[in-house]
């Protein structure tokens, strides 16, 4: 039986050398774990992400010299014991103990005695070690991202240091055509799981707890779909009628696709684009089980003389490939892998899925663009451009209860408890 904080260790290092996203390496390392040590090393390695920079900037001076890249491992299991102390209700020795044990199972006994020496300093310093960190590092963000929330959101950063640094709520969308979201959380609470409606999505739901899908009632049976709160906004947006032609791009993992189908299931036709095959055979899986249908088109949305037939759409929903800065708490591997390097090109990549989709759409028709950042750049200043080079797009302002106006557009900041960030625009072509 394979040691849960090992498996912890290796995931977390490969991440660290190899930028892998903890989504693909999580599940694959894991594979080699009894079941029942897969909780624990799932919390170890989101836990022990979530804080690290924290932890980075506590903990770098402990060491005599810096490790070199093929011990990252090692870097990475005294990470594992550390968070264990500061964060967890896990007893000290088996912190310390498991992590000590565990450079012996990497094959690098010569590491357990520094391991040994810095968690017990850990133990013996505990909350003093912190006491004298950066903004940044205190709030266990990377510099480049805390200061530039610092910058344009100084009235709601320390709500998105704690929420982004909190567990994120299980919620789930309700599917309209099989019951109302009343009827389903009563089924819910005959079935002794507790959820409340959510605050602003129709059809949303938020459990106490987070479940397997597997016990969730009529799952299976397409009766619920697992979907935060703010990405099932896109629905009323959209304003979906029957026997409008529907483009959903860049659509995976399915679950606005879903939404939509919901939502409005007599569209004369929902086209779900994604450029990767593997991703796209995820929609239509999703879409299976919830019983619905939708035109898969497997291509890049940038590449319109390839896969656009020329027949214009009434909507199109954009929810384009952004820093998620949004989610980190659901992926805490971008506090790792997103650079500040990396904005330019997504907001170039945005500026042209923009412009190239812009030309699929009808006059008169409207335009949802979506993305899950905080960043401005990705966000209201993208939207200025857009309109500034198309005379033909009208701002179309988004008026609702739920996050904060800017310009007409919307943003909203991750919730304890509540919501992800996102951030969402509309347009209508003009005639």
């Amino acid at each position: 039986m394979k040691c849960p904080r090992v498996a912890a260790a290796r995931c977390l290092a490969n991440i660290e050398q190899e930028g892998s996203s903890l989504s693909r390496v999580l599940t694959r390392v894991e594979q080699d774990l009894d079941p029942s040590q897969r909780s624990l090393y799932r919390e170890l390695c989101y836990g022990t992400l979530r804080f690290y920079w924290k932890l980075d900037a506590a903990l770098k001076p402990f060491f005599s010299k810096a490790l070199k890249a093929k011990d990252s491992d090692v870097k990475m299991l005294i990470y594992v014991g550390a968070y264990q102390l500061f964060y967890t209700r896990i007893p000290p020795h088996a912190a310390i103990n498991s992590s000590v044990e565990g450079c012996r199972t990497l094959g690098k006994k010569w590491a357990s005695g520094m391991a040994n020496a810095i968690l017990r300093r850990c133990q013996r310093e505990h909350d003093s070690l912190f006491t004298t960190l950066s903004p940044a590092a205190e709030a266990a963000f990377p510099r480049w991202l805390f200061d530039s929330l610092q910058s344009t959101w100084p009235e709601q950063l320390q709500a998105i240091v704690d929420a982004s640094n909190a567990h994120p709520p299980f919620c789930l969308r309700v599917n309209a055509l099989h019951q109302s979201r009343d009827s389903y959380l009563n089924i819910l609470a005959d079935a002794d799981i507790a959820a409340t409606a959510c605050d602003f999505a129709g059809s949303g739901i938020r459990l106490e707890h987070a479940v397997s899908v597997d016990s969730l009632p009529g799952f299976r049976d397409g009766h619920a779909s697992v979907q935060d709160e703010a990405a099932q906004l896109c629905t009323d947006l959209l304003e979906l009628s029957p026997g409008l032609r529907v483009l959903d791009a860049c659509a995976a993992p399915g679950g606005k696709t879903g939404a939509i189908l919901e939502c409005q299931p007599k569209l004369a036709e929902l086209v779900a684009l994604e450029i990767d095959e593997q991703r796209l055979s995820r929609i239509q899986d999703n879409l299976d089980r919830l019983q619905l249908n939708a035109t898969m088109v497997c291509a890049d949305a940038v590449d319109t003389d390839v896969w656009w037939d020329g027949k214009h759409f009434d909507r199109i929903l954009l929810d384009a490939p952004c820093s998620a800065t949004g989610v980190i708490r659901r992926n805490p591997d971008i506090k790792l892998n997103r650079l500040a390097t990396d904005i330019a090109p997504l907001v170039a990549l945005q500026s042209t899925l923009l412009d190239k989709l812009w030309a699929c759409l009808k006059p008169e028709g409207a335009f949802v663009y979506a993305t899950c950042s905080l960043l401005p750049a990705e966000n209201i200043e993208q939207i200025s451009g857009f309109l500034n080079r198309h005379e033909d797009a009208e701002l179309v302002p988004i008026t609702a209860k739920w996050g904060v106006d800017q310009g007409g557009c919307r943003q909203l900041f991750p919730q304890i408890d509540g919501h992800d960030g996102f951030f969402y625009a509309k347009f209508r072509k003009k005639p």
